[in-house]
């Protein structure tokens, strides 16, 4: 699978370096390279995954809160509370578990979000592709000068690519917010805010009230929408901030209307799937036939060991198709594996997430079925099933 043009069956691909050398049938690209290392894996060969929404740094040391069953505010606030205790060295060792689960899995591409150091270290080591993603949470007007110091660390920590994201709409003020989003784009920085993911989230943007009033009560948060509101969905405030457009994509995208998939569209605001997170924290269930019928771009994230059972991207794929189907969407398998790579292409703004000559060799291979539609193969047996990762032309991961 090219994710360029039709399933080809006996293909092969060429590797030269970290590049792709050619794509074809074994016997064409054989002949291009008759005395070429053979390596032979059974099932489908295809691009590397993308994971288009993870926080890595939280690993194993907060995995049993995907397991706790807190409704959100209060799994929002264990997991602040647990942060505390972590080190530079435990943020390295939790992102790495993370990211190696990630190439264990077929994932080669990552939008992660970071608020340390650490985790930009790893994902560099390893060679991971995509983003890492500057997070800013809790923050209001008198906060955001030492925010932005540290904002500023992280955008000039060595490593790969950079990108930032303000985290919501109820954990910054919202002149914050505007803030962040200038300074990316001052500086050509994609963003990706977490948006519409809660109930809670979309009763503090309306009137500002509910869970969230008395959470930034309690916090002591100094944000323009306590007690008022903005008196608009999450997805109309964020666009009136300046938060949407083409160098945006969204983490959720749970509690949305037509008018507001219609606007993300019409931003060209690619939504990133999180079925499995949202199912755990109780926050809904995204209108993901809707969006997929409706032409929305989309991709799929895995979000957090804090929130899912595990980082396999087939494992949320298979989930998100699943819950397409419960809605009345039939046969959406293509378009789910679609999402899995070159949406998150398109919601990182990356040359990646295709097979094609001259592009970078990032290969997944999975032990399952070959006959029948191959799209639906993967997603009902190819979680688990990664026998091979090829990360810019390395073997990174084999079973």
């Amino acid at each position: 699978l090219t994710m360029a043009g039709p399933p080809m069956s006996g293909g092969a691909v060429l590797v030269e370096g970290d590049r792709v050398a050619a794509i074809g049938t074994r016997a064409d690209v054989m002949r291009r390279a008759p005395d070429v290392r053979v390596r032979d894996w059974p099932g489908i060969l295809m691009p590397g995954l993308v994971n288009a929404h993870a926080h890595l740094q939280y690993g194993p040391s907060f995995a049993d809160l995907a397991t706790s069953g807190l409704p959100f505010a209060q799994w929002i606030a264990e997991l602040t509370r647990r942060k505390r205790a972590m080190t530079e060295t435990s943020w390295q060792v939790d992102a790495r578990v993370s990211a190696h689960q990630l190439l264990r899995s077929g994932t080669t591409a990552v939008a992660d979000l970071v608020g340390y150091a650490a985790p930009i270290t790893v994902t560099t080591s390893l060679g991971l592709q995509g983003i890492s993603y500057a997070e800013l949470a809790g923050v209001d007007a008198n906060r955001w000068p030492t925010a932005r110091d540290e904002l500023e660390r992280l955008l000039g920590t060595p490593g790969r690519e950079r990108g930032v994201s303000p985290h919501t709409l109820y954990t910054l003020s919202t002149q914050v917010f505007r803030d962040i989003v200038a300074l990316a784009r001052e500086r050509g920085l994609r963003l990706h805010p977490h948006l519409a993911e809660t109930a809670d989230e979309a009763e503090w943007v309306m009137s500002g009230g509910g869970a969230f009033g008395e959470m930034t009560e309690r916090f002591g948060f100094a944000f323009e929408l306590h007690g008022t509101g903005a008196g608009v969905s999450p997805t109309r405030h964020c666009d009136d901030l300046g938060g949407l457009g083409p160098d945006v994509h969204i983490a959720h995208g749970v509690h949305v209307d037509a008018a507001d998939r219609a606007l993300l569209r019409q931003r060209e605001t690619t939504v990133a799937l999180c079925t499995r997170s949202n199912k755990i924290l109780q926050a809904g269930e995204a209108p993901v036939a809707a969006y997929l019928s409706e032409g929305s771009p989309v991709a799929i994230g895995t979000d957090s060991l804090a929130s899912s059972p595990d980082l396999d991207l087939l494992a949320e794929a298979k989930a998100t198709r699943d819950l397409a189907k419960r809605q009345g969407l039939h046969h959406p398998e293509e378009r789910i594996v679609e999402a899995l790579t070159v949406g998150g292409a398109q919601a990182l703004g990356q040359e990646i997430g295709t097979l094609r000559e001259g592009g970078r060799a990032d290969l997944a291979a999975f032990d399952v079925p070959v006959e029948g539609d191959p799209f639906v193969n993967l997603l009902e047996h190819g979680a688990g099933r990664c026998v091979v990762t090829v990360l810019g032309g390395r073997l990174v991961h084999r079973r």
